[in-house]
């Protein structure tokens, strides 16, 4: 079996924009709580020289029977080993909130394996060494409460109790995983850092983003957009836009 082959035999790996003969691969690593196509719309704006990889991490949809996994290095080295057969084309790595510290390990994973991505692109959190704090796990009623104010999670869903519990059991693993991570102040990566801020964040109010220059032994810059938390979802095109020129300057 041969390395494209499988690829497209992993539950992990979810290609949202399969391409012929890609510049780059951009590898996208979900928010708590989300699945791989949460990046559907991002990854449908990026410019044909990019293709998407979405990872879609245990208790999701078509990777259910995967176990849970409430440690962000254990899992960041399970997704490097599954990008393995991906790894052709020169690859940038994006995450967004609890995603922006996988991305940072698997990140740091690909380069100690000799396959080091071109850029790190993150948002939505404060640096790998900034902690967040012991999780406190709230009623249902609280994170749904949460979840409704920030818009990360599809409104329907909170209708129909059958599909909510499955989410909420991985918004709460995943909300351990984040509370639960904190890197070494001396950890770095070799390759560039982007970080996309928006400016009515709560979670990087305050400068929380600059804590992610000294995480870099390269060029460390900040892309200001409009919005909160979410500003992914009601920014697509120009999210997209930004990326694909960043990327479009790394591969030339």
């Amino acid at each position: 079996m041969n390395t494209q082959e499988t690829a497209k035999k992993s539950t992990w790996i979810q290609n949202l924009t399969p391409r012929t003969d890609p510049a780059v691969r951009l590898v996208c690593l979900p928010y708590a709580g989300a699945s791989a196509t949460a990046y559907s719309a991002l990854a449908a704006a990026l410019p044909q020289s990019v293709e998407a990889l979405s990872v879609q991490y245990p208790g999701r949809p078509g990777n259910r029977e995967e176990p849970l996994i409430a440690d962000v290095g254990e899992l960041a080295d399970r997704i490097a080993g599954e990008l393995v057969p991906w790894l052709g084309p020169p690859v940038a790595v994006f995450g967004h909130s609890f995603g922006s510290v996988v991305a940072f390990e698997v990140t740091r994973r690909l380069e100690a394996a000799g396959t080091g991505p071109l850029r790190l692109v993150v948002s939505g959190r404060r640096s790998p060494s900034d902690g967040l704090g012991a999780y406190t796990p709230g009623s249902d009623e609280e994170i749904v409460a949460e979840l409704k104010e920030l818009g990360g999670v599809p409104a329907k869903l909170f209708t129909r109790p059958k599909f909510l519990k499955p989410v909420l059991d991985v918004v709460k693993n995943d909300y351990r995983a984040n509370s639960g991570y904190l890197a070494d102040p001396e950890a770095r990566v070799a390759c560039p850092v982007s970080f996309l801020l928006a400016d009515a964040d709560p979670y990087v109010a305050g400068g929380g983003e600059r804590g992610w220059r000294r995480h870099t032994t390269a060029g460390f810059r900040v892309v200001k957009f409009p919005g909160g938390h979410f500003f992914l979802n009601e920014q697509a095109a120009a999210v997209a836009e930004k990326i694909g020129e960043t990327l479009g300057e790394d591969v030339n």
